[in-house]
């Protein structure tokens, strides 16, 4: 067992409340432990809308409405003040809430944080960090992305008769390439390739991908450029698991540092962890197609686009002006 530091309860959580109801219902972890060095600040507590609600606000009232039944947030101590007054404490009266922390030292028994290491062990760590509080079938989303309220739906659809068996059953929301590109910087994006039978085949975790004409291109890590058409599947972050998760990630971490730990940049990707299990037949992993229009924000000049399709939420009514008020 690879050994994660426990994670503190959240004021007022834990115990016996709501265990019944939970059983029955998925768990959304939120990945925020990100230091946001691009955006050039704690992107994850950012007002955009006009009660200061953070993009994730929306996301957390598209969770609420599709059926969620706990949120679990994966954050790093430094943040932890700020995050809890301007975030945390939003939900906790709404639906239970926990926290998870990923830090640098949460490795395996017999490895120790390389010289030089500063940057978090990536997505598929921080998921690790929560399987002490998650039991049941969860969804993984980031803290600063907005996915739509049609993309949880369809997670909470499928979480609801997500089993594990001979083969664990996945799924993840797919969004179109060219409609998940900023128009300020490069992105990560996990490029899929999907089965006819709607199922993930590959992903593949490609970095420095930017807008090239109507496609798009990257750069692999000998700088070449690779054109893409702007219609490839890609994976934003917005899983499904069942708990079978936790026990292949800490099997996989393992590997991962034993090969490239002393690596200062590498990370642990969880796309990448995935095409391992769908490579190895272990895991079927059912790709769910969403029209919901993704965006987030990646630098800091993201955040106008924003504010600005906030405003347009709200005129189409696809929101509340005051987002919380009767939402308790």
């Amino acid at each position: 067992m690879v050994k994660i530091p426990q994670p503190r309860p959240a004021p007022g959580q834990g115990g016996k409340e709501n265990r019944t109801e939970l059983m029955t219902k998925p768990t959304l972890l939120v990945l925020a432990a990100g230091m946001g060095n691009r955006y050039g600040g704690l992107k994850q507590i950012d007002p955009i809308g006009p009660g200061r609600e953070t993009l994730f606000d929306y996301a957390v009232f598209d969770a609420l409405r599709a059926g969620f039944g706990k949120l679990v947030f994966v954050i790093r101590h430094r943040i932890e003040a700020a995050f809890r007054k301007r975030i945390g404490h939003r939900f906790e009266e709404r639906i239970p809430v926990e926290y998870a922390y990923q830090e640098l030292d949460g490795l395996p028994r017999g490895f120790r944080v390389p010289p030089h290491r500063e940057r978090p062990w990536g997505t598929g760590h921080a998921i690790l960090c929560a399987a002490p509080v998650i039991h049941e079938p969860f969804a993984v989303v980031n803290a600063d992305d907005f996915y739509g309220p049609h993309s949880f739906q369809a997670l909470v659809n499928h979480l609801r008769s997500a089993r594990d068996a001979d083969m664990a059953d996945y799924c993840m929301v797919g969004f179109v390439l060219r409609q998940t590109l900023s128009d300020f910087g490069t992105v990560a994006r996990g490029i899929c390739r999907v089965s006819a039978d709607g199922c993930l085949e590959t992903v593949v975790e490609r970095t420095a991908i930017e807008r090239n004409g109507d496609g798009a291109r990257f750069l692999d890590a000998d700088r070449r450029a690779h054109h893409l058409t702007g219609d490839e599947t890609v994976s934003m972050n917005l899983w499904g698991f069942t708990p079978s998760i936790f026990e292949h990630l800490e099997r996989l971490f393992v590997l991962f540092l034993k090969e490239s730990g002393s690596e200062p940049k590498a990370e642990f990707y969880i796309p990448t962890v995935v095409d391992t299990l769908v490579a190895s037949r272990v895991a079927r992993v059912k790709v769910l197609h969403t029209n919901d229009r993704w965006f987030g924000m990646t630098y800091h000049e993201d955040k106008a686009t924003a504010e600005a399709s906030v405003r347009q939420w709200i005129a189409d009514g696809v929101y509340p002006e005051d987002l919380w008020r009767n939402h308790a």
